[in-house]
């Protein structure tokens, strides 16, 4: 528990402490809330920092941002409901981004992000001079820009001195908790994701680190999830308005995160993040890999999670109200999903393949673009929009089901999370092709939960993870259950989906050599 400083007043019984901070610092903005022993949220705080986009493909941000935003968001929190109700605090944020550090952790370049995809020729290269195989065998991830292993290659091609003159490579977890707790530290799920891993081990991998030119001195300490990493200092505390001496807890990677906070992680449960991109995995006892999925390490610090990802979401369907209305505000989006409930399903023949912002599981494919088939002069803007919705149904299908084939077990039910849980008909579709029920998460930022939970463990409120998710997590009141008749159409359909890609590879890999 966090050493009670300052007045007398504050010489608080530690039982008086009765909230935890969990954060979410994304992409966008820090979230800090504020929870209580139940898992209810008390108080939210919020604060944003901008994306800089200085070249195509290019995706950057000045890591003071964050904690500009972290030091914020807490101290109006803190000043809410007072800091010497707090416990403790724990990390999650956006994962795979990165920032070069010199030794007073102050940022050497613009931290490079998670969806930045400058690095598409180094992951070509060092896929073809170590083996794909090898470096997922090791990783848990297929060759893709995402990890960071890729954009640091990137660096030490193209930026070789500010690479080798970095005293720290930090993820977000291990940049926040240095200015936090003076601690160069990052949990095991925070920094998994960046790819320089031995996952199987769960430690740093001497090969990947030294086949990117990188230091072991330069990486943090590895933490396990949900344990006490540090304190605040006097510094932090000032500028933060949390206690000096209040631990900081290892927290994790946004996307197991979710899960964790959803409550998705029982053996019978996957979880599905309706969001700007279409997030799904499970929890596995045991390693394995597979250019179906990704393989990260689990947020409860024991076994693994394998995810799929959808790069085109919910945004694949703003783009196409956007297409055949102009705007994709809430009324556009009402109208038009009224209108596509009258469609056939199937869509009267159109099919639609939602590789907008390309693909990852299962080719990994930078050539990969969206694909509309049957178009005919019938078609009206509603079909088009129901068409959408069930091409990105389709290839969750799909994914799922080569997800659960290698990892040897079937989901049950999936917990749903994000944007999408907002739209009846996307969710009637989506538990038809997934032939599943598909229970609505009760918990609106899962993130900050997840965050919250690994925090109370940590304070003693509960003896472990699965008893805290059980008092902390809200139950569902929504489950959407298949409609078998809707059920078996897609069943038919689906075939002629997966055909689809395929057949088009490779015109769209001329058509981008052109």
């Amino acid at each position: 528990m966090a050493r009670a400083v300052g007045r007398p007043e504050d010489q608080l019984d530690t039982m008086m402490r009765d909230l935890v901070i969990g954060i979410d610092a994304s992409t966008t903005a820090v979230k800090a809330i504020a929870f209580a022993r139940d898992g209810s949220p008390v108080c939210e705080k919020r604060a944003t920092y901008p994306l800089s986009k200085p070249a195509p493909g290019y995706f950057e941000q000045d890591p003071e941002d964050w904690w500009t935003a972290l030091s914020t968001a807490t101290r109006e929190l803190a000043a809410a409901v007072g800091p010497h109700r707090i416990a403790a605090l724990a990390i999650g944020h956006q994962r795979e981004t990165f920032a070069l550090l010199d030794e007073e952790g102050r940022a050497l370049r613009p931290a490079i992000l998670w969806i930045d995809e400058r690095s598409r020729p180094q992951v070509a290269a060092l896929s073809a001079r170590v083996g794909r195989d090898r470096l997922r065998q090791i990783s848990g991830k297929p060759p893709d820009p995402t990890p960071a292993l890729f954009a640091i290659e990137w660096l030490r091609q193209n930026e070789p001195d500010r690479l080798a003159a970095a005293f720290a490579v930090a993820d977000v977890h291990a940049f926040l908790s240095w200015r936090l707790t003076g601690e160069r530290v990052s949990s095991l799920s925070s920094a998994d994701p960046l790819g320089l891993v031995d996952l199987e081990r769960g430690v740093w991998s001497d090969e990947l680190v030294s086949l990117v030119g990188l230091r072991p001195d330069q990486l943090p300490r590895i933490a396990q999830p949900g344990t006490v990493v540090g304190e605040l200092t006097a510094e932090a505390a000032a500028q933060t308005g949390l206690d000096a001496g209040l631990p900081l807890v290892a927290g994790g990677g946004d996307g197991q995160l979710a899960g964790l906070g959803a409550g998705a992680l029982d053996e019978g449960s996957a979880y599905l993040a309706l969001g700007t991109s279409i997030v799904s995995g499970m929890v596995s006892d045991r390693y394995c890999t597979s250019d179906a999925y990704r393989t990260l390490s689990s947020p409860t610090g024991v076994g693994f999670m394998a995810e799929t990802v959808i790069r085109s979401g919910m945004t694949l369907v703003d783009w196409a109200a956007r297409l055949v209305r102009g705007n994709a505000d809430p009324e556009t989006l009402a109208e038009l999903a009224t209108l596509a409930t009258a469609v056939p399903p199937g869509s009267e023949g159109i099919m639609v393949v939602p590789y907008w912002a390309g693909m990852m599981n299962p080719d990994w494919d930078d050539a990969a673009r969206g694909i509309i088939v049957g178009l005919m002069l019938s078609h009206r803007p509603e079909h088009l929009f129901r068409a959408v919705m069930e091409g990105i149904a389709f290839e969750q299908s799909l994914s799922t089901a080569a997800l659960e084939e290698s990892i040897g077990r079937r989901a049950e039910r999936f917990v749903v999370s994000g944007g999408g849980t907002r739209s009846p008909l996307l969710m009637a579709i989506m538990a038809a092709a997934l032939e599943r029920p598909l229970v609505t998460s009760a918990v609106p930022e899962a993130v900050a939960l997840g965050s919250g939970i690994l925090a109370a463990v940590a304070s003693g409120w509960h003896p472990d993870i699965a008893t805290a998710m059980a008092e902390m997590i809200a139950p569902s009141t929504r489950t959407t259950r298949p409609d078998p008749s809707l059920s078996a159409i897609y069943r038919g359909r689906i075939p002629v989906y997966r055909e689809l890609f395929p057949a088009n590879r490779l015109a769209l890999h001329r058509l981008k050599a052109v």
